[in-house]
């Protein structure tokens, strides 16, 4: 059986998850989706004051109740946050391929995020591992609700029960 990596990952959190076969084919049920570990962005837990020294979005007042718009570079900001995070999750999944000789990896996210993970894993992935990518926001599900998903889009095995 092919051993399977399953990252799945939003904008504060990645979930790494293998699917372990079963032990005794036809005695036990499986392949089961099996959650290992989860990252979250050091960021996530930094809000609103915490993380800017001024809660103020880009707008200064004037004397007339005038606004003035400027752009205080949070959003680029943001990005850096992003792309550190997106960084560490392409090292953890490299440490997972090597500890575990994972063959294929699944990696799914909304789009922005996946175009970021795919940019800091290219060129540290090794090249004997398939790839597939799915843009679709799945980090709230349970690993068995997971699995079923992605067996009836055909991207894992199905999950099968025992025959007693």
């Amino acid at each position: 059986m092919n051993r399977y990596l399953v990252a799945v990952i939003d904008g504060t959190k990645a979930r790494f998850l293998t699917l372990k076969p079963s032990e005794l084919s036809g005695y036990e049920s499986g392949p089961n989706l099996i959650e290992h570990e989860a990252l979250l962005s050091s960021n996530s837990e930094l809000q609103g004051q915490e993380l800017w020294t001024s809660t103020k979005t880009g707008r200064n007042r004037g004397v007339a109740g005038q606004a003035h718009s400027y752009d205080d570079g949070r959003d680029n900001q943001m990005i850096q946050f992003e792309r550190r995070f997106t960084q560490s999750i392409a090292a953890k999944i490299v440490n997972f391929i090597q500890a575990h000789q994972i063959q294929q990896l699944l990696m799914i996210a909304e789009p922005r995020i996946l175009g970021l993970i795919r940019e800091a894993l290219t060129p540290i992935l090794p090249r004997n591992i398939k790839t597939h990518e799915l843009a679709k926001e799945l980090c709230h599900l349970k690993p068995s609700e997971l699995h079923e998903y992605l067996a009836s889009k055909q991207l894992l095995p199905p999950h099968k029960r025992a025959s007693v």
